[in-house]
């Protein structure tokens, strides 16, 4: 009994514990920096969640606003806009994660099987510049190549796809893909960096015993490469499935029109016009909230159809 008395909480005896903190005292001085900013910048400002559940006014502050309970709730979802604004949100947002993801991985495979480290390096580089572009200029960008004159309107006539250039722009139908083009271009390269360095951490013996096996470069992919980079699969998966409904805000606020408005609006462009635009403080702080709770519950969700199926997982 003596003896467990004199341990720490983290199950080492307290001279060893006294030690340790002595020794990494700066790691330790850094660690608490980073989750005093946490507690201020991420946690703290939670409070405003209180604002869902009140008829909010800036005069009263949180602390004196009325209390209405889900009476804001209630007010979304008997909004048919709020219902088609989740609609937009999830399509978008599933559509870009499965082709973020797969393109990316491809692109990783692919950028895993060039001989010769210059090129490689050349090739990786220019992928994922357009991270670093902002969406002002992404967009930009998009309004000169698929407009009437553009670029893609030009090869379409000039190959005698269409006889007339396209309004892309004006078509609910052509919406959703634009997005998830622009979003694959400009994120591809920056996500297959992650995939990039797991098939590296791969062991080259298995590659060797592929090899001897008989196996070409194909099943080399098949049979090593895509299983040893499986677990970071399923990971990253799970938490980008948290993420659906941020579908964006720029490029859909940015690209979209009174043409194209139906299938444009996401959550967070409704959060915008009644939360801001028309001072409904309440109402914008609760269809947040709504989006925050549906991230953790797919999380959720995901993680623990993972550990059904014993794959890598969060928690």
């Amino acid at each position: 009994m003596a003896q467990q008395n004199k341990k720490t909480l983290l199950g080492m005896p307290k001279d060893e514990f006294i030690k340790q903190v002595k020794r990494q005292w700066v790691l330790i001085v850094w660690s608490l920096f980073f989750f005093a900013y946490g507690i201020l910048f991420c946690y703290a400002p939670l409070i405003g969640w209180l604002m869902g559940f009140q008829q909010y006014k800036p005069k009263d502050g949180i602390l004196h606003s009325k209390w209405i309970g889900l009476a804001k709730f209630q007010a979304l979802f008997s909004d048919a806009t709020y219902i088609r604004v989740i609609r937009n949100t999830l399509a978008m947002g599933v559509i870009n994660l499965v082709a973020t993801t797969i393109m990316a991985i491809l692109f990783a495979i692919l950028l895993n099987e060039i001989k010769g480290m210059r090129k490689k390096k050349v090739v990786q580089t220019i992928s994922y510049l357009p991270h670093f572009l902002s969406w002002i200029i992404v967009t930009g960008i998009l309004h000169d190549a698929l407009s009437g004159a553009g670029i893609v309107n030009e090869l379409l006539t000039k190959f005698h796809l269409v006889s007339q250039p396209i309004n892309f722009f004006a078509h609910e139908k052509y919406f959703w893909p634009i997005v998830a083009f622009a979003n694959v271009w400009k994120e591809t390269g920056w996500n297959a960096i992650i995939y990039l360095a797991a098939i590296t951490a791969i062991d080259p013996a298995l590659y060797e015993a592929a090899a001897i096996d008989g196996a070409g470069r194909w099943d080399k992919i098949r049979y090593v490469t895509i299983p040893g980079i499986k677990s970071t699969i399923i990971i990253l998966l799970i938490m980008n499935v948290g993420n659906v409904l941020n579908a964006g805000f720029e490029i859909q606020y940015l690209l979209g029109n009174g043409l194209v408005q139906k299938v444009s609006q996401t959550i967070d462009i409704y959060v915008l016009k009644w939360g801001i635009s028309q001072m409904d403080y309440s109402l914008g702080t609760a269809a947040g909230i709504f989006k925050s709770a549906v991230s953790i519950v797919l999380i959720l969700i995901c993680n623990e159809v993972a550990k059904r199926h014993g794959e890598e997982r969060l928690f």
